[in-house]
């Protein structure tokens, strides 16, 4: 039996084990409190599983960390954990050890009323198999600053929103203190994608303006003495050679885009190249003058979990209509979730209960494809398509279509 608990003050040997997980070639430099212990290095909870239940055993077999959030799913914010830092030194591996480590986390979220688990997976495959999926796809665009040149073409034209150095439209490089500035921006953009997280002031001051390395800079774009739009990036590299790195952008309109495009372009001088993270929906090969010059990939995001099923699909927000379907899913974790459930909406009641004995579904599915469905990754349609549901009755995919309809998911922030 193995044993999960906090390690609040064992913080050395939690930096040990991450740093060989994730940057072994690093070698293992010294535990610096004055810089390991930074605000941005204490966020969220540490937990282990131990050989034992003695408070004197330091020696657990794998450790990880839980960001406990609020995200925005069907325009509701539920809680959400980010679990992140799941290390296991190679004397533990293949003991089954982080099997155990998820579903005991997966326990203390359904204890303390989480929706869903959200991770960065270092391989996808393996989070797959314990019902974790992908929830989002991540587009960069990267190119030579002048071909972004279009950009500021539009925004210093008669009559643009963003013309000149005026007080329609200008840029100015903000603090921390100066969050909250940035506030109504996001707001537009978590009320856009799903999963967007609800940022708190710590969020904002020890995960948005600083790094890792080396904090970012964070520019906002200004019309109206309001911010409209914003963007966050560094330089890397060295002179002759650098890029500028984006690794957040926001706007509020189609000007303020243009505007942020046209603040990168302006950086010709200094960088080489360009680098945008961004959701799928930002249309730059759309308003391109030469989208051929722009080198575009696209990859996979973060994964998303159910915790509860009865509980998460009883708390959404569903649109107005009367709907009812037995679905049944197999979790590998979570015996809780794995069963039949009968899930009923109507105009002022939802409801979703486990069913004993036998039950004929009207939806078959694993816990990472009903996660999709759930926050909108993915359709009903599409899970079908690509043989991540089956369905008994002919109504059944459209009235999944009906209660969960696809939308804009972008989780952007790593954790």
């Amino acid at each position: 039996m193995a044993y999960y608990r906090p390690i609040p003050d064992e913080r050395d040997l939690f930096y040990e084990y991450c740093s060989y997980a994730f940057t072994p070639e690093n070698g293992l430099p010294a535990y610096d409190p004055d810089e390991h212990e930074l605000p941005r290095d204490t966020l969220g909870s540490r937990r282990g599983l131990y050989a034992s239940g003695a408070a004197d055993d330091a020696d657990p077999r794998c450790v990880c960390r839980h960001y406990w959030l609020e995200a925005r799913v069907r325009g509701d914010a539920l809680r959400t954990a980010g679990l992140a830092s799941v290390a296991t030194p190679p004397e533990y591996r293949h003991g089954g050890y982080v099997r155990q480590l998820l579903a005991r986390s997966l326990a203390e979220y359904r204890d303390q009323d989480v929706r869903f688990s959200v991770l960065w997976p270092f391989r996808y495959r393996f989070y797959r198999r314990y019902g974790w999926d992908t929830c989002n796809r991540i587009v960069t665009h990267e190119c030579e600053p002048t071909v972004l040149s279009f950009a500021t073409e539009a925004a210093d034209a008669p009559g643009s929103a963003g013309a000149g150095e005026t007080e329609l439209g200008s840029f100015r490089r903000l603090e921390a203190d100066e969050y909250e500035a940035l506030e109504p921006v996001y707001a537009a953009h978590v009320n856009r994608y799903g999963l967007a997280l609800e940022r708190d002031e710590e969020w904002w001051r020890h995960r948005v303006f600083e790094g890792h390395d080396r904090d970012p800079f964070v520019y906002a774009y200004e019309r109206d003495g309001r911010a409209r739009g914003y963007l966050v990036y560094t330089i890397d590299g060295e002179a002759g050679d650098r890029t500028m790195d984006v690794s957040e952008l926001a706007a509020t309109d189609h000007d303020a885009l243009l505007a942020l495009l046209s603040f990168c372009h302006r950086h010709a001088s200094q960088v080489q190249r360009v680098r945008l993270r961004v959701p799928a929906d930002v249309p730059l090969r759309d308003i391109a003058r030469d989208p051929d010059e722009i080198d575009t990939a696209v990859a996979d995001g973060p994964m998303v979990r159910v915790v509860d099923v009865a509980e998460t699909l009883s708390a959404l927000s569903y649109p107005d209509l009367e709907a009812s379907l037995t679905i049944a899913v197999e979790d590998p974790l979570a015996e809780w979730n794995d069963g039949a459930f009968r899930l009923a909406v109507s105009d002022d009641r939802v409801t979703c209960e486990r069913l004993t004995g036998d039950a004929t579904p009207d939806v078959t599915l694993e816990i990472g494809a009903l996660s999709q469905l759930v926050v909108g990754a993915r359709s009903a349609a599409t899970l079908e398509r690509t043989g991540g549901l089956e369905t008994t009755g002919s109504d059944a995919i459209e009235t999944l279509s009906r209660l969960f309809p696809e939308t804009g998911v972008y989780l952007g922030d790593r954790f």
